[in-house]
């Protein structure tokens, strides 16, 4: 089998993600499957009929291991929430940068840092607070990189914190924090704090400095600031912590708690915690409008154990000692599903209806006592999980409303193999690769446009037609307008909130860990119906809810929208043009050339400015007919002009070249022959050209006439043994105030 047979031959998205994202080195989609199913021939049979699928970072990494990569297969960590030192929150930073580095998304919750005036026993006198470490954490988030994604981060705080207030409206800063989600996490006392109007007590004890700092907040009005601030921004969410807490296979046990979420909230996990992710394509159990109930039982069961045997491979692959121990002592897994707008669709069923409520309903409980009962079967066959007490687990509330007789009996004389089983993650690239709704969504829209940023290094668009709707339209030709389409086929931009959350909440009682969910919201959804969203999520036992309105100021990745691309590029560069945005250079543009002598010969730079403002608008650099990378100079020359058709100003090119270090054949010629072009390096005699040029263009656009004298090759007397630049004697000690080099170092 090809990856077109697969996933079909009109499918490019989905052989883009694939190629992009998952296959290992130009694989062909059967070593993939290979190396994916490591050899059980039913996990193999269900990846073929797309009933299942891993998460990503096991369809990117499994097997890889053997060929010595440093890799993870969970995508979801918690790492040690920080104390309230500098030492910890940087000892933070340190395993959040080592867990990115592995390919893992992790999350943080800052409750315990102090709140801004707070005071310390240092040169500061008092604390900048909590929320000021938040730019720390998504500073580096940023920085490390990961193969074809950023990493991902949830940063968390507790509705106690006096700092909850500034914590809130970091989003609102459009240029804070971005590399990073942000929930809070809302206990029930607080939402009948908000829901009576009535005054909330926040509380912070700092024993370092005998401080009891309080606060009193109008819970009200905080949660409506906060509902316009998802109305306007997307963000944050908000995490229902007591209900996290209450409603699992762990409520009872004394010494067990959570400490965050990870980046899209569906796997609550303790200190160092860790899951692995997998979900089942509910559409693929649809035939003929009947839904096999036997083969997705059996499914289930497959999938319980392929995610333990995922779990045992990747027990030595984690970033951290700490997150081996936690995955050793509880084994998380997070079994979920995606397509089931579409599932509904095909049984004729309309989301959020009472039949289609129902029916999920059966399903979930249905899902999760299969997967009980296996993980028990398991614990006979293996042992049990390390912390497991069998008692603690049936007494639970959400054990007692899911398990059947016959799998408590199970649990109660082995154990669980897996301390927490179902989740729903978001499903994105996986459900988009497939061509199915993700997660517990409703369809997004009857057809759109995607972007993608992390396949390439530039914008892709795909125009995507619901490929669910595009099915139901073969089969009926008759059908030549959206509108004749049946009831049935609702999207999230036209679906009654109440219908979404209703179908969050059913499931979540089947969901021992947490959902990932986010209400999609049209343009002109009322602002003061937010609050309504996020009190009907509580209300009706949901662990975590956010939403998200079309045309709200942080934009999605989806749009709706038909955008004219390449008239949005072609527009004019200001000083205020939007990042991201090229500009399309004209033929009319003047350009200028400087010879340069470095140390591998010579190097020819033209530059080309804008008649009008005289701004560089592109760079070409060749080498002449000695040594040299010319690709090298290529590919400078186009990220030169990229950022300069990107709006970027020439003083912040030429600081980025001159900010190279020293080559070693520049340096031995300017010792030698003493011919060089001012600089230590062939980007910094650029960017001294480049300044040059713009110089002399600038004055030339001015009406000035500039008296540029002959160059003279460069006598050094007393050259930098670094960069070659002439040395100056300051304070007793050669000093190059070139590259910074001094000899008293």
């Amino acid at each position: 089998m090809e990856i077109q047979d697969w996933l079909g031959a009109d499918n490019q998205l989905g052989m883009d993600i694939w190629t992009k994202k998952y296959c290992h080195d130009g694989e062909t989609f059967e070593h993939w499957l290979d190396r994916i199913s490591s050899g059980d021939s039913d996990l193999r049979r269900l990846l073929v009929e797309k009933k299942f699928l891993f998460g990503g970072r096991i369809l990117a990494n499994r097997g890889l291991q053997h060929h010595g990569l440093k890799v993870t297969f969970s995508n979801c960590y918690v790492l040690t929430p920080p104390e309230d030192s500098i030492e910890s929150i940087f000892e933070c930073a340190g395993k959040l940068a080592r867990t990115f580095s592995y390919g893992g998304g992790a999350g943080i919750d800052i409750s315990k840092l102090a709140p801004r005036g707070a005071k310390i026993n240092n040169t500061a006198s008092e604390t900048s607070g909590a929320v000021s470490f938040t730019d720390l954490f998504s500073m580096v988030t940023g920085l490390i990189g990961q193969h074809g994604r950023r990493g991902a981060l949830m940063l968390t705080m507790s509705c106690d914190h006096p700092d909850l207030e500034e914590f809130m409206s970091v989003k609102t800063d459009l240029e804070r924090v971005t590399k990073a989600n942000m929930s809070i996490r809302v206990t029930d006392e607080f939402m009948e704090c908000v829901r009576d109007r009535k005054t909330f007590i926040q509380h912070f004890d700092r024993p370092e400095s005998n401080q009891k700092i309080r606060k009193e907040l109008n819970a009200a009005e905080f949660f409506e600031k906060l509902c316009y601030a998802n109305w306007d921004y997307g963000e944050p969410g908000c995490l229902y912590w007591d209900r996290i807490s209450s409603w699992n296979l762990l409520s009872e046990f004394p010494n067990y708690s959570y400490a965050g979420t990870n980046p899209c909230a569906e796997e609550p996990l303790p200190a160092g915690g860790s899951c692995l992710l997998g979900s089942m394509n509910l559409a693929a159990f649809v035939w003929n409008g009947r839904f096999d109930t036997d083969e997705f039982t059996k499914a289930v069961r497959i999938c319980v154990r392929a995610l333990n045997d995922v779990l045992e491979e990747g027990l030595p692959l984690h970033p951290l000692e700490e997150q081996k121990k936690s995955v050793s002592q509880w084994r998380q897994i997070g079994l979920g599903i995606m397509g089931l707008a579409d599932m509904l669709i095909m049984l004729g069923y309309k989301y959020g209806t009472p039949e289609a409520v129902d029916f999920c309903d059966k399903l979930g409980k249905l899902m999760m006592d299969t997967a009980l009962n296996e993980s028990a079967i398991l614990a006979k066959e293996k042992g049990m999980f390390e912390m497991c007490v069998p008692q603690q687990i049936v007494d639970s509330e959400f054990f007692k409303y899911n398990a059947s007789e016959e799998t408590r009996e199970l649990v109660l004389q082995y154990g669980l193999r897996n301390s927490q089983l179902l989740t729903i993650a978001p499903t994105g690239t996986l459900s988009t690769m497939l061509g199915i709704s993700g997660g517990i969504e409703p369809i997004f829209a009857i057809s759109y446009e995607r972007r993608t940023t992390s396949l390439s290094d530039h914008d892709d668009y795909y125009k995507v037609y619901t490929p669910i709707v595009q099915s139901y339209l073969d089969r009926h030709p008759d059908i030549k307008d959206d509108a004749d389409l049946p009831a049935f086929f609702v999207t999230a931009q036209n679906l009654d909130y109440r219908d979404r959350i209703k179908m969050q909440a059913t499931w979540q009682t089947h969901i021992d860990a947490s959902i990932s969910s986010t209400v999609n919201l049209p343009e002109d959804f009322p602002q003061e119906d937010v609050y309504n969203i996020y009190m009907a999520a509580w209300e009706s036992g949901c662990k975590g809810v956010t939403v998200f309105r079309d045309g709200c100021k942080r934009l999605g990745i989806l749009s709706t929208k038909e955008k004219d691309k390449k008239a949005e590029e072609e527009q004019p560069m200001h000083e205020d043009t939007k990042r991201g945005v090229v500009e399309v250079v004209d033929d009319n543009v003047i350009g200028k050339k400087r010879k340069l002598m470095t140390g591998c010969g010579s190097l020819h730079c033209t530059a080309f400015f804008n008649p009008v403002t005289g701004e560089l608008v592109e760079a070409y650099l060749n080498k002449g007919s000695t040594g040299g990378c010319n690709n090298f100079m290529v590919g400078l020359s186009r990220m030169i002009s990229l950022a300069a058709r990107s709006g970027c100003g020439i003083e912040a090119i030429v600081d980025q070249l001159k900010s190279c270090g020293s080559c070693p054949s520049y340096v031995v010629r300017t010792h030698t022959k003493r011919d060089t072009s001012i600089g230590s390096c062939c980007p910094m005699a650029v960017g001294w050209a480049l300044t040059d040029m713009y110089n002399e263009m600038q004055a030339q656009i001015k009406g000035i006439e500039e008296e540029k004298p002959e160059e003279q090759p460069r006598e050094v007397k007393n050259p930098c043994p670094k960069c070659g630049a002439e040395l100056e004697f300051q304070g007793g000690c050669n000093v190059c105030k070139s590259c910074g080099w001094t000899k008293c170092d």
